[in-house]
């Protein structure tokens, strides 16, 4: 029985909150139009009594309206007695929904509804890196960032947190992934698994599983979303085989390969850390093939001339032992360069 009249009481609690405000505005109408039926001299029309309603309720008080009769004034003080304290209420509600929209928000419970944004699949160092790369990129463009953990790790107006698991189709949808630009997961690395899950196979297994959902998602709504995969080690790329990833990051071979090149060439690690940072100024863009290029030499001069290096199509690192061949007509040019000389070169890029 104790336990009845507590779901009842709560059931009235949430009626009321459900009511109040068309009852509220409902209240404001009835009382306007009672106003102006009692001096229609007064106030002369509809919006003058509703806006004089309002003014009263909020207690500003203008003065330039202003009840003379005895009704009127009356009826001034039940509008006193009985409308100040439901503004206040009212008031009340919008503050307590305004603090329930935002703790949603930050606690990854809300659906993003943007586009072309970006999806970030797990949080650690290397994706807040992201993030703040991402925005130094373009400070338009929105992203998702999909963990689990309790609340969001930023808060900044172009990220959007959702928590879930990101294998699953329903988590993916709440963050839009059929508008998405694109999608980049990193390997979960987190200090409070324990060794086994540490395992590069199962933290590759479990990257394996994100692109599943992924591309499951993408065949069943016909959709292309460039999608980049970190694994932790390159010869599990092939298990990414009849799933649709367009690049991955081996990350273990990268700091290998650098590791061990430093000792026979000094400094090349600080090449590497120019080639994967914007801090020094310069980049690498994607820049659209010109009509007058023949060769890769007539590209490589002008672009030189622009203050830009010609350094690869598609993955091809060697244009400088293949400059007097031809550019086909499927060719994406890669440059490398500082923000304001790609800005000259192509406007329409983003940078």
């Amino acid at each position: 029985m104790r336990l009845s009249l507590k779901k009842f009481i709560y059931y009235l609690i949430k009626l009321r909150s459900r009511i109040f405000l068309p009852f509220f505005l409902l209240y404001i109408l009835i009382t306007s139009y009672i106003i102006l039926m009692i001096e229609p001299e007064t106030f002369g029309s509809y919006l003058t009594a509703l806006y004089w309603v309002m003014t009263a309720l909020a207690t500003v008080g203008f003065g330039d309206y202003a009840p003379v009769t005895d009704a009127g004034k009356a009826f001034t003080i039940f509008l006193y007695v009985t409308g100040i304290g439901m503004v206040s209420v009212f008031i009340g509600n919008v503050i307590e929904t305004v603090y329930r929209i935002e703790k949603l928000k930050v606690g990854g419970k809300m659906k993003y509804t943007g586009n072309d944004h970006i999806i970030l699949i797990g949080w650690n160092e290397k994706s807040k890196a992201a993030v703040q790369e991402i925005i130094r990129s373009d400070q338009t463009v929105d992203i998702v960032l999909i963990d689990h953990m309790e609340k969001s790790p930023l808060i900044d107006e172009h990220l959007f947190y959702i928590r879930g698991d990101a294998t699953d189709e329903q988590t993916l949808m709440r963050a839009n992934l059929p508008e998405a630009k694109g999608v980049i997961i990193f390997a979960e690395e987190s200090p409070q698994v324990n060794d086994a899950a540490k395992d590069p196979l199962l933290v590759d297994g479990k990257t394996l599983l994100i692109a599943t959902a992924i591309t499951s998602l993408e065949e069943q709504m016909n959709l292309s979303i460039h999608v980049t995969a970190e694994v932790v080690h390159q010869q599990h790329i092939r298990l990414f085989e009849r799933v649709k990833v367009d690049e991955f990051i081996p990350t273990n071979e990268m700091i290998s390969h650098a590791a061990v090149r430093s000792l026979f060439s000094h400094g090349i690690t600080h090449i590497y850390s120019e080639l994967m940072s914007r801090q020094v100024g310069e980049s690498i863009y994607e820049i659209d093939k010109r009509p007058q290029w023949m060769t890769y030499r007539d590209a490589f001069m002008d672009l030189l001339d622009e203050g830009a290096t010609l350094v690869a199509d598609h993955t091809n690192l060697h244009i400088n032992q293949k400059l007097d061949e031809p550019i086909p007509i499927e060719a994406r040019l890669f440059v490398m360069c500082d923000k304001e000389t790609i800005a000259k070169i192509q406007p329409e890029s983003n940078v």
